[in-house]
């Protein structure tokens, strides 16, 4: 499903949409955020670096031409999950990034 930019944030239409009960129903920062804060700062800073890997003189953004292996990335990384990589970067945060990746792309797929 081909989703709006809101600021630099891709939004699907559905979310956009959403009533104030399914809202309540989909807890954003009390429910992913506040598990979750460590998580997330390290795998925000797996984007940054693949930004800056693959796209030095660009902003942070995400180039899905060069991200069409997501399951099989995600399995390498999977391998070595529990240390770092070559960049710095560990290969948990790597895994996660994937994972969510490979969510995203399911979503969007299925026009949800």
């Amino acid at each position: 499903m081909k989703g709006i930019i809101i600021g630099k944030i891709k939004s699907s239409k559905k979310e956009l949409h959403m009533d104030s009960k399914k809202r309540k129903e989909t807890p954003v920062f009390t429910g992913v955020l506040k598990y979750f804060p460590d998580a997330i700062m390290e795998i925000s800073r797996v984007s940054l670096a693949g930004n800056k890997q693959h796209h030095p003189d660009k902003p942070l953004h995400w180039d899905r031409n060069k991200s069409n292996d997501d399951f099989d990335a995600l399995a390498r990384h999977l391998i070595d999950a529990g240390t770092i990589d070559n960049d710095g970067i560990r290969h948990t945060a790597k895994v996660a990034w994937r994972a969510l990746a490979c969510l995203q792309k399911e979503i969007e797929d299925a026009g949800e």
